[in-house]
């Protein structure tokens, strides 16, 4: 093997994410073909490309075969990119071959694109442009219908983009998410890498995904990763592979708010663990989360508490805690306090991580809560929903902020929710709470199965609510079968029995 051969040179793209699983960013010099159905998002990342590499200086040429420039310029706009201010500025050059109204293309004899490569050459030096969208393929070619001939002016366009030292992308439609990677067959192999983009339906629901199949000559990340669309940023892709198992742990202890629940933890919560809090409607959730954000330590102005609030309003969250003598409203002045409350559906599950992630480097808190995770089960994918879990829990890691989760479960008494399934071999900490039914009263009781790194109280203990919050109690006794949902009094004499039979049993611990 020939160590001394050179790796190929990268463009930065500057797109969020993208760069990082192309590993530094699209070859230089080279074209590389996008290629998505309708709705996929091929024309914004084409623009966006340009953007970023104008914002660094570079300039930049835009061929359109489908969309005029006048609409182009005013649908990216909504994403604060002006276009027609970078056009006075000499900065970004369109080559405009979209179609004439009452003026039918027909493909006539011999017909090749040298007409449209001179205007391409002439708008490159006339800028000084370094990159290059066309956007796109299907808008040439459609017009014809012999596939060699569509290669042959392909590879046209292709050389005469190398020859000008053009770091270029070209745009392609496909028919299905799945299956040729381009309408007509050919695009793929004419150029040096292919991105594929997919809108995909499952489910009823929509999730985008971004995939680099080939990069000739060059290293990338293999797989889909999702992506979403956002105001005023445009693309931005959620790679997983950036997480890695390099978080520093922290040996000192926070207080979860509530005093009797520090003890059952071993001291309280360490600095930047991830807590889950599971258990059924009403049985306490929102409690505990609420003596959470409000449990930083009166004299610390640097403490903030972070709450996302995904099932209550704002002011429902407000009255609650003023209800269990917290007053949010005092904290939310002293700037100790931000209260984020949205509907899962008012959008899709990678644009909440997103904004999640801004409101974290906003705010800076040194405590998130998020109640209730598992009511983002509903906008997502299985799939979705675990790198959902996956990008918040590694976030808060990094930035050693405490993490705390609230899930619901599926039965009243108990059972294993979706969100516990996905999430609990990531928390250092796991409470379950549950209803407890005993001589015809329904009791509330608390547990902490998992503390990592930690010794932990290990019974089920009793607690109730009242104006001043959560009051954690004696241990059940006498109790069997909580936590799978059927409890059962038992007489003292028998819980003897059971116990000397599992300790005598080689079997059990």
């Amino acid at each position: 093997m020939n160590s001394h051969l050179a790796e190929v040179d990268k463009t930065e793209t500057g797109i969020p994410g993208l760069d990082h699983i192309a590993m530094g960013g699209l070859p230089s010099g080279r074209v590389t073909l996008v290629s998505g159905s309708s709705g996929s998002a091929k024309t914004i990342l084409a623009v966006q490309y340009l953007v970023e590499g104008i914002r660094k200086g570079e300039s930049a040429v835009f061929i359109t075969f489908e969309e005029f420039p006048e609409d182009i310029r005013k649908n990216m706009l909504s994403f604060g990119w002006d276009i027609q201010r970078w056009e006075h500025e000499g900065k970004w050059a369109f080559v405009d071959a979209s179609p004439q109204t009452g003026m039918p293309t027909i493909e006539a004899g011999s017909y090749d694109l040298l007409a449209l490569l001179v205007r391409i050459e002439m708008a490159v030096k006339r800028v000084g442009a370094t990159r290059l969208s066309l956007d796109s393929l299907g808008a040439i070619f459609s017009q014809f219908a012999d596939q060699s001939v569509v290669r042959q002016e392909f590879f046209q366009i292709v050389a005469k983009m190398k020859e000008l030292g053009l770091t270029a992308l070209i745009t392609a439609e496909r028919v299905k998410e799945y299956g040729e990677i381009a309408r007509f067959g050919v695009e793929e192999f004419v150029t040096d890498n292919v991105i594929i983009l997919r809108n995909a339906l499952e489910a009823e629901k929509r999730r985008r995904t971004i995939e680099i199949l080939k990069f000739r000559g060059a290293n990338h990340r293999k797989g889909e990763f999702p992506f979403t669309i956002m105001p005023g940023c445009g693309v931005i892709v959620i790679p997983l592979s950036e997480i890695q198992l390099e978080q520093k742990s922290a040996q000192t202890r926070t207080t979860s708010g509530n005093a009797m629940l520090d003890t059952m933890c071993g001291g309280g919560l360490f600095r930047d663990s991830i807590l889950l809090i599971s258990g059924a409607t009403g049985c306490g959730k929102t409690l505990l989360t609420t003596e959470y954000v409000a449990g930083i330590p009166a004299d610390d102005l640097q403490e903030r508490s972070l709450l996302f609030a995904f099932e209550e309003s704002r002011d429902q969250l407000f009255r609650n805690a003023s209800g269990w003598g917290q007053d949010f409203l005092e904290m939310e002045r002293q700037g100790r306090l931000k209260v984020i409350a949205a509907y899962p559906e008012t959008a899709g599950l990678e644009d909440h991580l997103i904004m999640i992630k801004n409101y974290i480097d906003e705010f800076k808190p040194t405590r998130v809560a998020v109640d209730s995770l598992s009511a983002l089960e509903r906008v997502s994918t299985l799939k979705g929903y675990r790198e959902f879990v996956i990008g918040i829990t590694s976030f808060l890691k990094e930035r050693q902020i405490t993490g705390l989760f609230t899930s619901t479960t599926s039965s009243l008494l108990g059972g294993e929710s979706i969100t516990e399934q996905h999430i609990s071999t990531i928390t250092d900490s796991i409470i379950l709470l549950r209803y407890v039914e005993m001589f015809g009263e329904m009791k509330r009781g608390i547990t902490v199965l998992k503390m990592r790194g930690s010794k932990h109280d290990k019974d089920i203990r009793e607690f109730t609510i009242d104006e001043h919050g959560m009051h954690i109690q004696h241990a059940f006794s006498n109790v069997i079968g909580i936590l799978s949902g059927q409890p059962k009094h038992v007489p003292a004499n028998e819980i003897s029995r059971l116990t000397d039979m599992f300790c005598n049993d080689p079997g059990h611990k």
